[in-house]
């Protein structure tokens, strides 16, 4: 004869099941879902953010979102960032600053058509160039500076490759591992990319941007996200079938990723040392030097594009970095 039940099953101590908790971040990335996010959604895909005690809450962005002001009102705990934010905190006396750089060089590119001798930025001159109001306060007074041009070249850019596709003469600005690909498709052929960081244009890119507060009050924690974070873009920038989790997040997040785009970027990143290189094969992904920040600053303040007088040790932290993740 069975025993009846006279109450809940009491399991010994040592078995007893536990839930871990963890701890809740969000970052707010600057665009849509993309390879250039890659490495977030890899941390999350490959356990790296759970096994270290952390649930990450990965927020694509888009046109009509402003991410600092996110930031800023406490929407979100962490931003995907630049040198040039970074310094607008400093500016506005904004307790932010940046623990991570993700990106050694800046993206951007200007673009021409294939035969047409657009092969270095000297050719640039008497060229008719479509350039954002973004590209315009930022990088084109650096190039107009270095390279004799002139503002009577500029055309405006409304992010569409008309424009671009109807005229070969044109040159148009665009991001390395975006508008290249549906431009080879349109012309059959590749284009000539010119990256704007090989002219010397030397901004961080894909920060990552915090609160101070945040920082001091849970320094493990962020140590904790930067490593994890940093281990998961190591995985991601290797490619193969370890990503394709990665990659079906962020193809779900943003239907109009492929995989032949997501390849591509994850190629074109890859070629031009977007992530790996310079300071990030010594000292590992997401490094950053305090030198190179004066350097950018300076160079900014020169053509006019920063005010003079910011004390650019507030822009930063070392701390999180710099500590060999990724390297080779």
């Amino acid at each position: 004869m069975g025993l009846a039940a006279t109450g809940p099953l009491l399991l010994p101590i040592g078995r007893r099941p536990h839930a871990q908790t963890l701890d809740k971040l969000s970052i707010q990335t600057d665009w849509r879902a993309q390879a250039e996010h890659g490495g977030y959604y890899q941390a999350i895909a490959a356990g790296l953010y759970r096994k270290a005690g952390i649930e990450c809450d990965v927020r694509p962005g888009g046109p009509s979102l402003n991410i600092s002001q996110l930031l800023m009102a406490g929407r979100v705990d962490m931003t995907m960032s630049g040198s040039f934010e970074a310094f607008t905190f400093v500016r506005e006396n904004a307790p932010f600053f940046t623990i991570a750089s993700i990106f050694q060089k800046d993206p951007q590119v200007l673009i021409g058509h294939p035969d047409t001798g657009f092969d270095s930025f000297e050719k640039l001159k008497g060229r008719q160039i479509m350039i954002g109001a973004g590209g315009r306060v930022t990088y084109w007074p650096y190039l107009r500076q270095k390279y004799g041009l002139s503002d009577s070249q500029l055309r405006p850019y409304n992010y569409s490759l008309a424009p671009f596709l109807a005229d070969k003469n044109l040159i148009q600005q665009g991001f390395l591992s975006s508008e290249p690909y549906p431009i080879t498709q349109a012309l059959g052929l590749p284009p000539s990319v010119l990256l704007i960081a090989d002219a010397g244009y030397t901004p961080y890119q894909n920060t990552i941007a915090i609160s101070r507060k945040l920082v001091e009050e849970k320094k493990d924690l962020v140590q904790r996200f930067v490593d994890a974070t940093l281990e998961g873009w190591a995985q991601y920038m290797k490619g193969g079938p370890a990503i394709e989790a990665a990659n079906a997040m962020i193809k779900q997040a943003n239907p109009e990723q492929t995989d032949d785009r997501l390849a591509y970027a994850l190629k074109v990143l890859n070629e031009r040392g977007i992530v790996m290189s310079g300071d990030a094969l010594k000292d590992g992904i997401g490094a950053m030097t305090s030198e190179r920040w004066q350097s950018f600053y300076d160079a900014m303040v020169a053509v006019g594009v920063l005010p003079p007088g910011l004390d650019v040790r507030r822009s930063h932290t070392l701390e999180f970095v710099n500590k060999g993740i990724g390297k080779a």
